[in-house]
């Protein structure tokens, strides 16, 4: 089988593999389409996420789709040819935080993509039935691939514990800001201040829902969001930019009592602002550590047409369009928004 390894040199190269075998409570997979996610172009574009490094060749990827080539001999409810999406965290299952239900946050999960594991941009993978869920054939491959971004922003809107008629601030408006974006209105909030460097990324946003839009390089985006509220601030604030500086920005927004729920990853692994603003506010900030649980409602929401998947979806590459693909994304080349490698 081809396979696409990404070598700590941050350089790509295609190879001839062994196909995988099935074991007993294995899928085999024939993988089909493959999202390019922000945390794959920090490992293409810094070699890292914190302490997580390259070091040997790691096959990338982590938001994917195939279909279902052979069972594993004890593999009763999934069968060869089903259309799947397929969910890239492997927990224990054992530990304290998986018994819980915090699958998420446990300390021996591998994670599609991330060092050690391999990743999803390769032709065939094996993997346990319990992590792949068939699609509707109202789904696509493409679409299945990204539910693991509606899963992300699902567990962040589950974080914010939010409201009826509140009110928001959406940093960024990626594919996981216009997913947020989605999420909020579809409960209930009733006014959305989104923000971002790209004006091409705002005008989808207002078409997503978003009451507002700002640039910050056009304006001071504090200022004016305080000045609409009338100085009271909005209810939650999600920092989707992933950038040192937008925590400030997320923190002076924010009402007294507030939340702030930071789902990017900034490179330099460093989070900052002003902690008096924070404290005299009394506000409640939690960190996104992907999600839990979520694949069956995040196919529900895009099965019933509540969410759309299809819109964010700008770019498709094939397997051996790779660098050109994950350079797209991360120059913001061509109006990109989710870029999408079929193999």
């Amino acid at each position: 089988m081809k396979v696409l390894r990404l070598n700590k040199d941050k350089k790509f190269t295609i190879s001839d593999e062994n196909i995988p075998e099935a074991k007993n409570n294995e899928v085999l997979l024939r993988i089909k389409s493959v999202g390019i996610c922000a945390s794959d172009v920090h490992y293409y574009r810094d070699g890292r996420i914190g302490p997580t490094v390259i070091t040997d060749p790691i096959i990338p990827g982590h938001e994917f789709s195939g279909e279902i080539v052979e069972n594993g001999k004890d593999v009763k409810e999934l069968k060869p040819g089903m259309r799947v999406a397929v969910d890239p965290a492997i927990p224990c299952g054992k530990c304290e935080f998986c018994i819980e239900g915090n699958t998420n946050l446990c300390p021996e999960i591998r994670f599609c993509g991330t060092p050690p594991t391999d990743g999803a941009l390769r032709e065939f993978v094996a993997y346990p039935e319990n992590l792949v869920f068939p699609l509707p054939k109202t789904i696509s491959l493409d679409e299945g691939a990204i539910l693991e971004t509606l899963g992300v922003c699902l567990h962040s809107i589950d974080l914010g514990k939010i409201k009826t008629a509140w009110t928001a601030g959406v940093i960024g408006t990626g594919p996981i800001g216009l997913l947020i974006i989605q999420l909020s209105k579809l409960s209930g909030l009733k006014e959305i201040y989104a923000t971002d460097l790209l004006d091409y990324r705002l005008s989808i946003a207002r078409k997503f829902g978003a009451d507002v839009t700002l640039n910050p390089q056009k304006e001071n985006v504090s200022e004016k969001i305080l000045r609409l509220t009338k100085s009271r601030g909005v209810d939650v604030v999600f920092e989707a930019a992933g950038s040192v500086d937008t925590l400030q920005q997320c923190v002076e927004i924010a009402k007294p009592g507030g939340k702030v729920i930071i789902i990017g990853i900034c490179p330099e692994d460093i989070i900052r602002f002003k902690s008096s603003t924070a404290r005299r506010k009394g506000l409640t900030i939690k960190l996104v550590r992907r999600m839990k649980n979520i694949y069956p409602r995040a196919i529900s929401l895009v099965e019933k047409k509540l969410i759309n998947l299809k819109s964010i979806i700008t770019h498709n590459f094939s397997l051996y369009e790779t660098e050109k693909a994950f350079k797209t994304v991360k120059l913001y080349e061509n109006g990109v928004i989710k870029a999408i490698i079929n193999i």
